[in-house]
């Protein structure tokens, strides 16, 4: 296949990713509009009603190369999770314990270093009670 039959190619498909994201975009905003300008509707048909515009608008963004590659993107973000090494109970307790006391420990420093800072600007300065 020539070079130029492939810039053809990937411009066509550029244009109709074009369209089918417009599309979906005025799907979705359509059914948030009618949602609001059907008031007069059923609660349960005015929700069913936006869920089916998301569904609808969000199969024809996935038929595009974006929606393509987000799904893509999302598997294998899906497959990272799946190998991550979560911590245990006990080291998550054990964690969070650790920071409370260091919090705690570092509040105190910080306060006598404060006492003694406001001691030593009221001796210097001479306005000490």
């Amino acid at each position: 296949m020539s070079s130029q039959h492939k810039e053809v190619s990937q411009h066509a498909g550029s244009g109709t990713d074009t369209v089918k994201l417009v599309l979906g975009i005025a799907i979705l905003v359509g059914g948030v509009v009618g949602y609001y300008v059907l008031d007069q509707l059923h609660l349960l048909v005015r929700v069913g009603m936006v869920l089916a515009a998301a569904g609808v608008s969000g199969y024809l963004v996935y038929l595009t190369e974006v929606g393509q590659r987000a799904w893509r993107f999302l598997q294998d973000t899906r497959k990272e999770l799946r190998l991550v090494v979560w911590p245990t109970r006990k080291e998550v307790v054990n964690t969070t314990l650790m920071i409370i006391a260091v919090v705690i420990v570092m509040g105190i420093f910080l306060w006598l270093v404060d006492m003694f800072f406001l001691w030593l600007v009221e001796w210097l300065t001479g306005s000490g009670g």
